[in-house]
């Protein structure tokens, strides 16, 4: 793993995704995921990926904050739909 700081373009780095602001969001609007799927468990992610979130949550480690960001972000919508906000 590299000495990158934190945050959410060097996340996407560290998971061979495009990094740009553009992709970014778009890659979140493209990826919601549903209330009880949780962030490794999405079918999008290939294994490397995947290992990759699940280390970094259960080490809590510095990157675990970033990769609850990106969790929060891809359950926006199911979460705003259940809670009757959409």
């Amino acid at each position: 793993m590299s000495n990158a700081i934190p945050r959410m373009t060097n996340l996407f780095l560290q998971l061979g995704l495009d990094a740009s602001e553009e992709a970014i969001a778009q890659f979140i609007k493209d990826h919601q995921l549903p209330t009880d799927v949780e962030i490794a468990d999405a079918p999008y992610w290939n294994d490397a990926q995947r290992q990759f979130l699940t280390e970094q949550i259960a080490a809590d480690a510095p990157w675990a904050i970033i990769v609850d960001q990106l969790n929060e972000s891809l359950h926006e919508d199911a979460v705003k739909l259940s809670s009757g906000l959409e």
